[in-house]
């Protein structure tokens, strides 16, 4: 039988209820969401003269949090019209309409009889052959179910997403003892192709995988803080990039995640376990304090940290855990700390931290790693099969840059094992049987594979082909050309690769020249090419610091012959014989934008946040992004369709003036920076072969260039209205003058200078005006002072 998940619903509707059934819309699946009836009228209710009989009353729990999706932030949701895919009910009325749908995701309080009850109503009015899933943090899977049908145990599992479900990538997957095999290696695939996630299979524990080493590295984390006397924020400053996990490091994630959740996470192991594991997961007094002060960190204005205003703006001030009063925050800067910071990459810096014996900061971080290290020892093979499913789990489930065997690896399993031993630790017998038989690394790689130790051997690791993943690609020699700034990769099937590698990605001369290198290669050698990358970002625009460098020295004729080879790089792609796609990610910005318009198509992810953000730096796009926006908008326009010119320039105007970015792919498309021949990526890791099947199909389906043709552009009297328009919110407040003279060169260029309304122009002539703008703006001393800004404080000056 070939399954599909046509039709979900989701019971409960809470944060993370409302949460899923969001990301389930996200990915197109009509969603059903019920909660519980109300008890009592609101006085607006009351007002209208409702009762609790009228379905609007009934449904209301459902209905507000459905609506409360559209203000939260970071949104749920990658577009507004995915709300339209979520309906709304309650679990006294429609219950029934669960024989409709192909998987039910129960999402209520974390209470093991309240979810059996509901469970016997699914089971109840389920239709046979759908899949149910729990989505606990921690309740026995098993436990849940046995009071079910057959049919229903066979189709059970726990399918644990992580908050928020649109951003966070872990979705653990735990099958119980009676759960088909079918169904369960069904919803691995559904949940990596489908929803897009990073899919761990866990075991049937008490937290499963990540919420039991997560929760258990920041409880000792706060014990050892308390013994060592640091403060708040100097853990903070040494539990956090330094060593590999979010900026967060450990309080703030505290306060993201809410008091009151972690510690329900905590109680939930501490009455499962025993002897000293017990006591690790036992809440400290001051913390316990904190939940009943109802200092719940962010939902609450104040948690391990408060923000608080005073004569000189706003001050981020710590909680003092021996008085609970707040004071300004600390961090920790120690010879160890310097050190780390200048090495390279996460493996590195934390190992420069945990052998630094005797400094403060590195004593405490290795108190803090050792402990995580063992515990995950302890729980292999209890709460997953293998070493990298562990490794995954925290990775994407917590944000860690390395999972603890992973960091093992990196400050040296050897060394560290003597170390430990030396301190009196025990080490599980399985670490010390792999160190006796030779082996001294969990993972190690050959020839582009990676293998990990499993039962006291190597074994390969595999991956799913979707995830085609570059940096293992290079290791076998696949590299057909690189320089400093770029990589030109045979990605197999006759597709290669352009991977950009500069510092954030950015756009200098040495992109340019291997972007033409490429597209020579590929013309000659190839099907077609992929321009895309595994950084942290796709691409966040030209390289600002070389340019402003070149405007302080008045070296215009330098920076002219830069945006020339980028203008003509741009052409290039857009009129290669063979087929260009841009898989574009993350941050998208100015020339990272300008890259992907011209392209025969754009494969972006669906977290993909592009605009042409140019404005902010005092610039215009000069890169050819304002005539690829303004043509790809009039390309949208299906043909034989009568339009208004002047509205087409007007909303591209208004885009690139007021620097508008995406946030999720939908919306790029909703903007006009994606078409009909682009398409979404749900599943980040698939991206690049999702681009590269985009160039195969194109290849093969006969692909030529484009034939170069004349734009029609709205002239003298469309320049007039688009900055009538700008001049409006410069008197109302809204603009400066600067933003007026950038809204002017922008204005002139898309509306292609001095000429009659509907005037058809060369591409080049466009080029040239935007060229000619670009310059003019880069002198000026307030574009100079904004990009200055945007170099040192990282956020746009409004001069």
């Amino acid at each position: 039988m070939k399954r599909r998940i046509k039709r979900a619903a989701v019971l409960g509707s809470g944060v993370m209820g409302a949460g899923i059934a969001a990301h389930l819309a996200n990915v197109g699946i009509p969603t059903l969401m019920l909660d519980i009836v109300p008890r009592e009228l609101t006085d607006e209710e009351k007002h209208k003269g409702l009762t609790l009989d009228d379905g609007v009353v009934r449904n209301r729990i459902a209905a507000a949090n459905k609506a409360a999706l559209k203000k939260q932030k970071p949104s749920p949701l990658s577009s507004k019209a995915s709300l339209d895919l979520i309906e709304t009910g309650n679990f006294t009325d429609d219950m029934e309409k669960l024989s409709e749908v192909d998987w039910v995701i129960e999402v209520v309080v974390e209470n093991l009889e309240v979810k059996k009850k509901v469970f016997a109503q699914v089971d109840q009015y389920r239709k046979a052959g759908s899949i149910i899933s729990s989505n606990t943090s921690g309740i026995s899977i098993e436990a849940m179910s046995e009071d079910c049908s057959e049919d229903f145990r066979s189709h059970f599992l726990g399918t644990h997403f992580f908050n928020p479900p649109r951003y966070l990538k872990l979705l653990e997957v735990i099958p119980a003892k009676r759960t088909s095999s079918e169904v369960l290696q069904f919803m691995k695939k559904f949940g990596e192709d489908v929803l897009g996630k990073g899919v761990v299979e866990a075991k049937d524990t008490p937290n499963f995988i990540a919420n039991r080493i997560g929760t258990y590295g920041l409880l000792i984390t706060v014990q050892e803080m308390l013994k060592g006397g640091f403060s708040v924020g100097e853990v903070d400053s040494v539990s956090g990039p330094l060593i590999g996990r979010p900026k967060s490091a450990t309080f703030r994630t505290l306060d993201v995640v809410g008091l009151d959740t972690f510690i329900h996470v905590a109680n939930n192991v501490y009455d499962q376990v025993e002897g000293s594991e017990k006591d690790a997961f036992e809440v400290p007094s001051f913390m316990k304090a904190m939940l009943d002060k109802g200092w719940l960190g962010s939902k609450s204005g104040q948690g391990f940290f408060l923000k608080k205003k005073g004569e000189k703006g706003s001050e981020i001030l710590q909680l003092n855990p021996e008085t609970l009063d707040y004071e300004p925050r600390q961090k920790l800067k120690t010879k160890a700390t310097e050190l780390a910071k200048q090495e390279k990459g996460s493996k590195r810096k934390l190992k420069a931290l945990v052998t630094a014996k005797g400094d403060r900061a590195g004593d405490f971080v290795w108190s803090v790693v050792k402990p995580v290290l063992i515990y995950s020892a302890e729980l292999y093979g209890e709460i997953a099969d293998d070493v990298p499913s562990i490794d995954e789990a925290m990775r994407w489930g917590f944000g860690w840059e390395l999972g603890p065997f992973e960091m093992w690896d990196a400050i040296g399993v050897k060394e560290s094992v003597a170390r430990m031993k030396e301190e009196g630790e025990t080490i599980p017998a399985w670490i010390e049987e792999m160190l006796e038989s030779g082996h001294e690394q969990f993972y190690k790689r050959e020839n582009g594979n990676v293998y990990y130790i499993h039962n006291g051997k190597y074994e390969t690791q595999s991956f799913n082909p979707k995830a085609i993943h570059l940096k293992r690609l290079k290791e076998t020699n696949e590299v057909i050309k690189k320089n400093a700034g770029a990589s030109l990769v045979d990605l197999g099937d006759g597709v290669a690769g352009l991977e950009f590698h500069s510092q954030s990605n950015a756009i200098g001369l040495d992109i340019i020249q291997m972007m033409n290198y490429a597209v020579d290669e590929v013309d000659q050698n190839f099907e077609g090419l992929v321009i895309g990358n595994q950084g942290k970002n796709f691409c966040v625009g030209a390289n600002l610091g070389m340019i402003l460098m070149e405007a302080q020295d008045f070296n215009f004729f330098e920076i002219e012959m830069v945006v020339k080879h980028f203008q003509d790089a741009m052409m290039k792609i857009k009129y290669a014989d063979k087929p260009v796609v841009a898989a574009p990610f993350g941050m998208t910005l100015g020339g990272g934008a300008e890259v992907c318009l011209p392209a025969s198509a754009t494969q972006a992810s669906a977290e993909t946040y592009m605009g042409l953000v140019e404005p902010g730096v005092g610039l215009i796009p000069g890169g050819g992004g304002n005539k690829e926006l303004y043509i790809k908008h009039l390309r949208n326009i299906p043909e034989g369709v009568d339009f208004d010119l002047q509205k087409v320039a007007i909303s591209v105007f208004e885009k690139i003036a007021m620097a508008k970015v995406s946030t999720s792919g939908e919306e790029a498309k909703e903007n006009g920076f994606l078409d009909s021949r682009d398409a979404i990526s749900v599943n980040g890791d698939h991206l690049l072969h999702d681009a590269k099947q985009k160039v195969l199909g194109l290849s093969r389906s006969g692909y030529q260039a484009p034939k170069r043709a004349k734009v029609p552009v709205v002239g003298e009297q469309g320049y007039a209205t688009m900055l009538l328009g700008a001049k409006s919110l410069l008197l109302s407040g809204y603009a400066s003058e600067h933003d007026l003279k950038i809204a002017e060169k922008l204005a002139f260029v898309l509306a292609g200078g001095r000429v009659k309304e509907g005037t058809l122009v060369d591409e080049q002539y466009l080029l040239d005006l935007e060229r000619e703008a670009f310059l003019s703006l880069v002198g000026e001393a307030k574009s100079q002072q904004r990009m200055q800004h945007m170099l040192m404080k990282g956020k746009p000056l409004r001069n």
